[in-house]
């Protein structure tokens, strides 16, 4: 009893210590987090009531605007952000992953709607897949639905189209909100320098933060992430007292503003520019997609509503300058500084996510190849791409040096930020009754009720087109028409591939007649095809007639889930008889998943095929001979770090070492070679036996790792073919072409190395 007593305690204490180092962790990260989450929530005091109270509307001697404004803040708060996305829109996360394309992925489960060609049934039997297969039964219109939209192509480009919208005004937004947040913070050194200087220091100076903060993005932001938190909670405490002071100060009735009916006395009021007016107080939910805006911005919002109710016949002024004039005298230069330094926190989080939303798109084939940089090695969500960083800043300083005001600016992000909010409305509702399996009444109220608050917003952004808010429609349509043709000639170049793709026999049969010979090594022929072989290596084979002794067919593809478990990355088979040492070998990748560099994944890749050798299906034989010649049943085989029991690669020391040491017997297999500098070898588990053939397999397979690694790609060049319209050779010829030629090749996840690369140029005419 004693001794099971101890065992108990020593449990307990595990368990104690267990949790102390969660809840060390949980902290840890949502300290990180803080200056992420809420810095661009908390910045919004900077412009709101600026923005609102530009033009639109007249004040008069009763607080009536004042606290009507207040009043649409207070409750656009409540519901749209902390109603609709802290206890709706967060429960339809894609496993942990947020946004319009996330939403689009979680519906590209649940109905055969995904625009990705690749796709192919072995996908559904993915963990993330199988995760949504235990759920209610259908509801009648949620089966009519779903049929629906499989069947008409139309719809199915629709939803992609407003996925792809929503993704495209989050580009804008990026772009937009650090000209406003930074352009916000810093005018207010009209108030420090006086308002014959401040013209010519606003906007350089704005320039200088943008282009320092954009300059920092490739540090990463787990490293800057501690300095983050700090900032944000300096800024909330300090706009918090001065919150409090001006109500104890000035006006200790601003709670009167809660109440609804202020909105309606504001609306009956001001009348057409009340209704104009919402554009600035939509700026209020800026950031809410990141679905934590419930947390203390009733106190950063009374802080100007209790001053200008005191103020706003005194100061005719304070309505341009807003914030500022709300704060102290002796206090509004750190005031400033600290302002500055929350603006530039609060514009990380926007441009982050600007590179999340890229990669989604990339990665589903709806955007070009870009260099994507993983800046940390434990958290694959924080990245960096070097092409749309730089896009960003130039585009940003554009926008500041343009407008060179707070009012378009806000004008601006506005439309960008209710824009988004109306897509996810929409996929929102989809996901309540395909994903949910809820009722469609359910889904109608959820539309209709945030729906028209939206609406109203949106058609007071709408409005003021020529304010400004024909920007984020301008940069949209840009990257929208990329994004489409990009799609576009990309899935006519996949369907020119299936349409030419060549049988195993064609290429046998080929042998004898061009007298084909196998040179030492392995040849890697990468395509987007999952099945059959590409016209671009019959090109070769016709061209060339020779090819390595061990030729895999590689396809790198993404499947439309976040994340893919290394135990299901690889599928590969044979093809053909195994004897011919042909092999495909399809690579799936989430969207938000880090591809690794060019060395560990062939060590991966070969790792992958030897176990597939050791233990997978290989057809049947008889006399030594295969029934079916086009054998292509895939097997899911895990990458070496999931299957430490089965065939692992080790060089010469490796092996010295685990003879010496007391480990468990292996057999180590290694090719009948000259021994080289440095050799690498399959270690293979003693048990269970396997047979001669696949003995003599990997014995080549690691013989033709030993020659070495030759990437055969293919240097596509896509045309129109004869008898096309107009409007399809301009899009293929000029537009596609162009962008193919100015993004990353299909290959460049893998590193490939120049000096193992053989380029075979063919032309595709779709």
């Amino acid at each position: 009893m004693d001794l099971e007593t101890g065992v108990n305690q020593n449990r307990i204490k595990v368990s104690v210590r267990s949790l102390k180092e969660s809840w060390r962790t949980i902290l840890t990260l949502a300290y990180q987090s803080l200056g992420v989450v809420y810095g661009d929530l908390s910045t919004s005091p900077l412009y709101v009531y600026k923005s609102t109270f530009a033009e639109d509307i007249t004040h008069s001697e009763s607080n009536e605007e004042i606290y009507g404004v207040l009043s649409f803040v207070f409750w656009t708060l409540t519901l749209v952000p902390l109603l609709k996305y802290v206890f709706i829109v967060l429960r339809a996360d894609d496993n942990g992953e947020g946004g319009t394309f996330a939403l689009y992925s979680l519906l590209c489960r649940h109905a055969k709607v995904n625009s990705l060609p690749s796709c192919q049934l072995a996908d559904e039997e993915l963990s993330s897949y199988k995760k949504d297969i235990i759920r209610p039964a259908p509801t009648t219109f949620g089966a009519t639905l779903k049929s629906t939209l499989e069947r008409y192509r139309v719809l199915q480009r629709f939803l992609l189209v407003l996925a792809l919208l929503g993704a495209c005004m989050v580009i804008g937004d990026g772009i937009l909100t650090p000209a406003l947040s930074v352009f916000s913070a810093v005018s207010g050194i009209e108030l420090a320098i006086g308002k014959e200087h401040h013209k010519y220091v606003e906007v350089p100076l704005t320039c200088v933060i943008l282009i320092a903060l954009f300059a920092l993005q490739h540090y990463g932001t787990h490293r800057v992430g501690f300095l983050f938190a700090p900032v944000v909670i300096t800024w909330l405490v300090c706009i918090s007292a001065i919150g409090v002071y001006n109500i104890v100060q000035w006006d200790r009735h601003v709670y009167r503003a809660l109440s609804p009916y202020y909105m309606y006395k504001f609306l009956k009021k001001t009348q057409r520019g009340g209704w104009m007016s919402l554009g600035g107080i939509l700026l209020c939910i800026t950031g809410s997609e990141a679905m934590f805006a419930d947390l203390g911005h009733f106190s950063q919002l009374s802080i100007q509503a209790a001053y200008l109710s005191q103020h706003h016949v005194i100061e005719n002024e304070s309505y341009r300058i807003g914030f500022y004039v709300s704060v102290p005298e002796k206090l509004r230069l750190p005031v400033l500084v600290i302002a500055i330094l929350a603006a530039v926190v609060g514009s990380q989080a926007i441009i982050t996510g600007t590179f999340s939303i890229i990669k989604q798109c990339s990665s589903l084939g709806c955007f070009p190849r870009v260099k994507i940089v993983n800046t940390s090695s434990k958290i694959h969500g924080q990245i960096y791409i070097p092409e749309i960083n730089w896009t960003l800043m130039l585009l940003c300083l554009v926008v500041t040096i343009g407008f060179r005001d707070t009012k378009r600016m806000g004008n601006a992000s506005g439309l960008a930020v209710i824009t988004v909010m109306l897509v996810t409305t929409c996929l929102m509702s989809l996901v309540i009754v395909l994903c949910w399996r809820k009722s469609v009444l359910l889904a109608l109220c959820f539309v209709i009720f945030f729906g028209t608050i939206e609406a109203l917003y949106f058609s007071a952004s709408l409005i003021k087109f020529l304010e400004g808010a024909w920007v984020p429609i301008a940069m949209a349509f840009t990257f929208m028409i990329v994004m489409c043709i990009w799609h576009y000639g990309s899935l006519k170049k996949y369907e020119f591939d299936v349409q030419n793709k060549v049988s195993v026999e064609w290429l046998l049969g080929l042998g004898p007649s061009l007298g084909i010979v196998r040179v030492r090594g392995i040849g890697l022929i990468h395509t987007e095809l999952v099945s059959g072989i590409p016209a671009i290596f019959s090109h070769f084979v016709t061209n060339l007639p020779a090819f390595h002794q061990v030729l895999v067919f590689l396809c790198v593809k993404s499947v439309p889930v976040p994340h893919v478990k290394h135990e299901e990355r690889f599928l590969v088979g044979h093809i053909g008889p195994r004897e011919y040492r042909m092999y495909r070998c399809i690579v799936r990748y989430g969207y938000r998943d880090a591809h690794k560099d060019d060395s560990e994944f062939e060590n991966d890749l070969v790792c992958s095929i030897a176990e597939f050798i050791r233990t997978g299906r290989t057809g049947l034989n008889v006399n030594g001979e295969d029934l079916r010649k086009d054998f292509e049943d895939l097997t899911v085989v895990g990458t070496p770090s999931t299957h430490l029991s089965g065939v692992q690669l080790c060089d010469d020391e490796d092996v010295n070492a685990e003879l010496v040491g007391p480990s468990e017997r292996k057999e180590i297999l290694s090719p009948r070679v000259t021994k080289p500098k440095k050799r690498v070898r399959f270690v293979i588990p003693e048990s269970p036996k396997i047979d001669r053939g696949a003995q003599e397999e990997l014995r080549e397979l690691m013989e033709a790792r030993e020659a070495g690694i030759a990437y055969i790609l293919g240097h596509s060049y896509v045309r129109a073919k004869q008898g096309s319209s107009l409007f399809k050779k301009i899009v293929i010829n000029f537009g596609f072409d162009f962008l193919r030629r100015n993004s990353r090749p299909p290959t460049y996840t893998l590193n490939v190395p120049h000096a193992s690369t053989l380029e075979v140029g063919m032309v595709y005419n779709v």
